[in-house]
């Protein structure tokens, strides 16, 4: 099993956001992640919410590429609609280059109306403007000449997207998805999946056979670290620090909620429905002492999860360490027993 963060950096504003903390602390924290041997970090794009959520992503992980050596750099996601396609074809390719080939691109088409409003964008296109977007994306980044582009909402003539991109024919490309249909859309189209951190590990474990099964219609092979899951972190040693989690946990989706789409926003109950759940649990975080969260994580690799991306609203160092030393071990890829054996040869 992989490890690595989601979230992102916080520039202003109070109250807690559940995957933002301060722009030089994250920094730091990225840092210690890598060294401790986390795998990725991916960061959020979010506009206008008051409460300083990262919004350039794109800017903020090139400076990361500079600070960082081996760590994975993923976009958690850029929302396609809001960006001017031959731009962000330029930024995606030039961030690739400078992190020699680190991109995870992560895309999705955006969903708080708010922000679709501040930039007077009517949600109602969301679906198509993303298309468009990503078919460009597509077509520049493999075309080896000039070329032109005449869409529904952007034209282009006579254009060479500079520089390429390092991994070719582009970056490893990851879609945010909760529904079954855009889970096999995400198959069908050869994205890589990202899935949330508030739906409860039932759910999680459903969606990931939904995509392996999309997956196999299409034809397409399942490779590990294929899907991502989002988890938020918060270890306790007392039932004291239990209950101050469950407090800060209660507050962080509150958040979340508010800043989606109102009230009772991201509840699930199954890959069909938004229904009440009790969100607040455990059982749907990594909440609880070492032992409680390698048991969930168990869970998790038992219904197909290898790859966990960990959200600590608190941006905790301490708590960084204790799961690297305590609790990574124990998910320790092994290889194979030939492997095993061909090493112990030499």
């Amino acid at each position: 099993m992989k490890f690595g963060l989601f979230g992102g950096a916080k520039s202003s504003g109070d109250g807690p956001v559940g995957d933002s903390i301060g722009y030089r602390k994250y920094i730091d924290y990225v840092l210690q992640a890598e060294a401790l041997g986390f795998h990725s970090v991916f960061v959020v794009e979010h506009h206008f919410t008051g409460v300083g959520q990262l919004s350039a992503s794109l800017n903020f992980l090139s400076y990361l590429a500079a600070r960082t050596q081996r760590l994975r750099l993923g976009t958690a996601v850029v929302v396609l609609p809001w960006h001017n396609p031959v731009l962000l074809a330029e930024q995606v390719a030039t961030l690739d280059l400078l992190s020699n080939g680190r991109l995870d691109f992560g895309v999705g088409k955006g969903y708080r109306d708010a922000e679709f409003a501040g930039f007077s964008i009517p949600i109602e296109e969301a679906t198509a403007r993303f298309d468009e977007t990503m078919a460009f994306l597509r077509k520049a980044w493999a075309a080896k000449d000039r070329f032109s582009h005449t869409g529904h909402y952007w034209r282009f003539d006579n254009i060479v997207i500079e520089p390429r991109p390092v991994q070719l024919p582009h970056p490893p490309l990851w879609m945010g998805a909760g529904s079954l249909s855009s889970i096999q859309r995400a198959a069908r189209e050869g994205f890589n999946l990202l899935l949330d951190q508030i739906a409860p590990i039932d759910l999680i474990i459903e969606r990931v056979a939904a995509y392996r099964h999309a997956l196999q219609l299409e034809g397409r092979p399942y490779h590990p670290g294929q899907i991502a899951v989002a988890r938020a972190l918060q270890i306790v040693r007392t039932e004291a620090e239990r209950q101050q989690a469950y407090g800060l946990r209660i507050k962080v989706l509150k958040a979340i909620g508010g800043l989606a789409r109102g009230a009772g926003a991201e509840r699930y109950r199954n890959i069909g429905s938004h229904a009440e759940a009790n969100l607040a649990s455990e059982e749907a975080a990594l909440l609880g002492t070492p032992e409680e969260i390698i048991a969930r994580l168990q869970k998790l690799a038992a219904g197909g999860v290898d790859y966990v991306l960990l959200v600590d609203p608190t941006g905790s160092a301490a708590a960084l360490e204790v799961f690297a030393k305590e609790i990574m071990p124990r998910f320790a890829l092994r290889p194979p027993p030939q492997a095993v054996v061909e090493e112990n040869r030499r």
